[in-house]
C-alpha cells in the first residue's frame, strides 16, 4: 500500500492546557491528510462527482507530542469496498520516531449530486493500492 506523507512541526495554538497536542488538532490533521491525499490522487472529474464524508474514528493515542516537535503523518487506505472505505494514518515524531498515534477511519463515499453515499468504483479504489 502506498503511503502519503505531511509533516506539521507543532505551534503554541496546536497545544492544550498541559503543553501537549490537543486532541482535537489530532483529529483534524487526520482529517487533513485524507483530504490532502485525495486531492493528489483524483482528477477534476472526480472531485466534481464525489466526496468523502467520516462515518467512525478510532484512535489510540501513544505519546504526546509538544511544542516545536515535528511530526511525519502517514496515511493510507487499508480497504476499499461497498461505499466505505478504511484509512489508516501513523504520526511519528521525527526526531525520536516514537509513534504519538495510530488512527482508523471508516469514511463514506458520497455523490455530490444527490449527496448520497455511493459505491466506490474500481476507479477510486485504484488510486490508493
Amino acid at each position: 500500500m502506498e503511503k502519503f506523507k505531511i509533516e506539521k512541526t507543532v505551534v503554541k495554538d496546536d497545544l492544550d492546557d498541559l503543553d501537549h497536542v490537543n486532541n482535537v488538532r489530532y483529529v483534524q490533521w487526520i482529517q487533513d491528510i485524507a483530504k490532502a491525499h485525495w486531492e493528489s490522487k483524483a482528477d477534476v472529474a472526480l472531485k466534481t462527482r464525489f466526496f468523502w464524508v467520516v462515518s467512525e474514528h478510532h484512535i489510540k493515542y501513544k505519546s504526546p507530542a509538544k511544542l516545536n516537535d515535528v511530526i511525519a503523518i502517514k496515511t493510507y487506505v487499508s480497504k476499499a469496498e461497498g461505499v466505505t472505505s478504511t484509512r489508516v494514518v501513523e504520526m511519528h515524531n521525527t526526531a525520536t520516531d516514537k509513534l504519538i498515534l495510530k488512527a482508523e477511519t471508516i469514511w463514506v463515499l458520497m455523490d455530490m449530486f444527490f449527496k448520497k453515499p455511493t459505491r466506490i468504483t474500481r476507479e477510486i479504489a485504484g488510486l490508493f493500492t
